[in-house]
């Protein structure tokens, strides 16, 4: 057995583009390696090809970290924080989550939901009653949990324009009385960040702790999230922060951190280090119970609504039978597994994170440019960690 484990090993690393193959496959007990010696030798080389698609797409710096049950399988990063300077990337530097902070959010809110602060259904209203729809009835239609599954009927993206010129929500939420939803608030999809962000006031008010104060204290204190922080004061307060990057005709150029989706605080203001969310998917994945109790875990990860589109996506449409959004999280279907996933982008950052819930394994990629490569390392590593990645075929190929 051991004999033909080696062999496989060989003919993996003949190819470096089919090393990400042969660990993603081990990780998941697809077959067994022999001794945990093979298992670290899959991970340095899985951090060979890293490395190599990250130097090959001139990434300036990225990190990231693959979780399986409550250990750290393998972490790394790559780079430096800005372009042309010496500072390197190192587990605690810090980025911006962009929309991955959406599972922080939603996470907050359902442990406070839990403990009966606030309920699902009450009206948003309730808690911000400057917001109004052109038809002044449907705005009592729209519910907290309509808020955090992208269910409240509007075209997605409403007014994120106004976010990007560095309005704050107070100048934004008027605007929506020039509008009306598409559809019955819970009954299609459509992706917002202004909206999504409302759950701030939902969580001050039923409180009367802010948002802020809420995650430090029930999650990057007790996680030991020394990094993470919200807001774009706390971003640029941090000594080892990676710079924001942009594609130009000469390469990626470092920018200057923009406060525009800083201030949809709950839908894009989260920052941490590769280190804070090795922590952050543990407890997603259930392995500190009094931080997310599994009780706040299946309400969060419980799909509120369809999101047949996403199944078109190219890097997904052979996979999903199924996707869908629960509270912060996106839930897709591949064979009898579920991935639980969000991926975030904004000026200069790109993150990523997966977990299957069925296998407890999952990934977080963290990069300071606006590449798309972090889409298909993270579907690749999913695909393979269910079971569906073509070893076969890559390794009859050599």
């Amino acid at each position: 057995m051991k004999s033909l484990i080696h062999t496989t090993i060989c003919l993996c690393w003949r190819r470096p583009g089919a090393v990400r193959w042969c660990l993603l496959l081990m990780l998941a007990g697809l077959w067994l390696p022999a001794t945990a010696a093979d298992i670290d030798a899959s991970a340095r080389q899985f951090d060979r090809y890293f490395h190599s698609l990250m130097k090959k797409n001139g990434i300036p710096g990225a990190a990231y970290v693959i979780v399986s049950g409550n250990e750290v399988v393998a972490m790394d990063t790559h780079g430096v924080r800005v372009k042309g300077k010496r500072a390197k990337v190192d587990n605690n530097t810090v980025f911006r989550l962009a929309s991955v902070s959406k599972t922080f959010a939603s996470s907050m809110a359902a442990v406070l939901e839990h403990e009966q602060k606030f309920d699902w259904g009450d009206k948003v209203v309730r808690y911000v009653p400057e917001l109004r729809f052109k038809t002044p009835s449907l705005s009592k239609q729209l519910q907290v949990e309509h808020l955090l599954s992208h269910s409240s009927g509007l075209t997605p993206n409403a007014y994120d324009n106004y976010l990007e010129d560095d309005q704050p929500l107070s100048k934004i939420l008027p605007k929506f009385a020039n509008i009306d939803p598409r559809c019955t608030p819970g009954k299609c999809y459509g992706y917002q960040n202004v909206l999504f962000s409302l759950i701030e006031d939902v969580i001050q008010k039923a409180t009367g702790v802010s948002y802020e104060r809420q995650l430090d204290n029930r999650f990057f204190s007790p996680l030991k999230m020394d990094n993470a922080s919200l807001g774009w004061e706390r971003f640029m307060a941090s000594d080892n922060r990676a710079a924001p990057h942009v594609q130009t005709g000469r390469g990626w150029r470092p920018v200057k951190v923009e406060k525009e989706y800083y201030y949809a605080g709950p839908a894009a203001g989260v920052n941490a280090s590769i280190s804070d969310m090795a922590q952050w998917l543990k407890a997603q994945m259930g392995y500190y119970p009094k931080v997310l109790s599994p009780e706040v875990i299946a309400d969060i990860t419980t799909e509120r609504v369809e999101t047949r589109r996403h199944m078109r996506h190219r890097i997904w449409r052979d996979y999903l039978s199924h996707a869908g959004y629960g509270l912060g999280w996106r839930l897709y279907t591949i064979g009898d597994d579920r991935i639980i996933y969000h991926g975030g982008w904004v000026a200069g950052f790109r993150a990523a994170v997966a977990y299957s819930e069925k296998l407890k394994i999952g990934i977080v990629i963290l990069m300071n440019a606006e590449s798309r490569v972090i889409s298909d390392l993270t579907a690749n590593f999913v695909v393979d960690i269910t079971g569906n990645g073509n070893l076969a075929t890559a390794l009859a190929g050599e």
